[in-house]
């Protein structure tokens, strides 16, 4: 289906062109018609399925009459990457329309995003917290509210933000449009989306099985070797830009300034970074100046950079939907991508779960003339490798610095 046939404002065709867009994908062509009636929305989809435009245009469809200059659609999220990235999706979608967006989250001083909304905008992108502030200090009206989406509403309850969002809730019009999506439902995010749908129309695009455009292989190694191997993988294979998931924030900077000390042109998005520095780390990975990054599961979720060849897990995840969310990263828009996991004798368990669901084993792989018998290093007497920083280290250690520009280099050489 093309998007002439969705019977949209012939202004959204610049924005549509501009994007690339040619064929509809099945959540679009499931959402959109029952968006632009007005209908509420539950929806369920695989990343990488074109979700935001599946929202995004039956907004700007709707916008295009009516008044402007002030907020009418609502747009709620839960981290401030993926409200820049809807942000992104309007800005080219609304190319030809005059129509305005604002993005609202913390982590940067509130004073530009007050000034914007005092400028006008009909659309804000917001993050619960300071969006619930800046209503509460007057700066943020929500009269007018026409149209609200609960994005990534399983995340927001992952993240502890559900009473804020039903604190927005009641904050807008009852008389609105709402849509609501979720990669999973547990019961809190159920409940919420009874309180604040009406007749909603449920759209599951499947969320149970990765995408099938995605190859997969573990690579079985000693926990102490696992740094050697992520190395090894990353200088033999041929990639075009590289995600790296870790546990945890300490984790993703040790891996960061492992590779970059290999040589490799590295940053690392992670709680530990500051606002600027995690948009210099998104730009500079969308853009390929530095193809690899190494992240925690804060950029699992909405992280839209379509050249993303290979997903690397360096720890494995603690749930089936982490990894589905993980490798969703790779594979996008019917491109191929793979996924490497690196497991120990410890994921046994989350590799038979992850079968079942997939309904066949992963293949294991191994790298020839790796030496999987070299020793761990010594440990001093508190059983640590000698010299090896503790996690749980009070001071947290220093960001890798983004840097600022690299060559041209490709981050490896084919596979002969």
């Amino acid at each position: 289906m093309n998007f002439e046939q969705f019977n949209l404002d012939s202004r959204l065709m610049v924005g549509i062109k501009k994007a690339g867009y040619d064929t509809a994908t099945p959540i679009q062509e499931a959402a959109i018609p029952a968006a632009s009636r007005g209908r509420d929305i539950i929806g369920t989809a695989q990343t990488g399925t074109g979700k935001t435009a599946a929202f995004v245009l039956p907004i700007l469809n709707k916008l295009l009459t009516g008044p402007r200059g002030v907020p009418r659609a609502l747009i709620v999220t839960p981290t401030r990457e993926l409200a820049e990235q809807i942000h992104d999706v309007i800005r080219v979608l609304s190319a030809g329309t005059k129509l305005r967006s604002v993005t609202i989250y913390g982590g940067v001083g509130a004073h530009p995003q007050v000034q914007a909304l005092r400028n006008g905008a009909e659309i804000l992108v917001a993050c619960p917290g300071r969006l619930l502030d800046l209503i509460a200090q007057g700066h943020a009206k929500m009269g007018n509210i026409e149209v609200l989406v609960l994005d990534e509403a399983d995340r927001m309850f992952d993240m502890g933000f559900l009473p804020d969002v039903r604190r927005i809730v009641k904050a807008v019009p009852e008389k609105r449009q709402t849509m609501m999506f979720s990669a999973t439902f547990p019961a809190d995010v159920e409940l919420l989306a009874q309180q604040a749908l009406k007749q909603p129309q449920k759209i599951a695009m499947g969320i149970v099985k990765p995408a099938h455009t995605v190859t997969h292989a573990l690579y079985p190694v000693p926990p102490h070797l696992k740094s050697a191997l992520l190395l090894e993988l990353l200088k033999r294979t041929d990639t075009d830009s590289v995600l790296i998931f870790t546990r945890t924030k300490y984790r993703a900077q040790k891996v960061s300034q492992q590779i970059l000390r290999a040589g490799l042109k590295v940053t690392s998005l992670h709680g530990d970074r500051s606002q600027g520095q995690r948009q210099a780390a998104l730009k500079g990975f969308k853009d390929g100046t530095h193809p690899i990054m190494v992240a925690t599961d804060i950029a699992a979720r909405g992280l839209d950079v379509e050249s993303i060849s290979h997903v690397i897990n360096y720890d494995m995840p603690d749930t089936a939907d982490a990894y589905i969310h993980r490798i969703g990263r790779t594979g996008r828009a019917q491109r191929t991508g793979d996924a490497f996991t690196l497991v120990t004798h410890e994921d046994n368990d989350m590799i038979r779960i992850l079968e079942r669901i997939m309904g066949s084993p992963l293949r294991r792989e191994t790298l020839d003339g790796f030496d999987y018998t070299a020793p761990a290093p010594p440990k001093s007497d508190s059983g640590r490798g000698r010299g090896a920083p503790r996690e749980d280290s009070r001071r947290p250690p220093r960001p890798a610095a983004t840097p600022k520009s690299y060559g041209r280099n490709r981050l490896a050489p084919k596979r002969k």
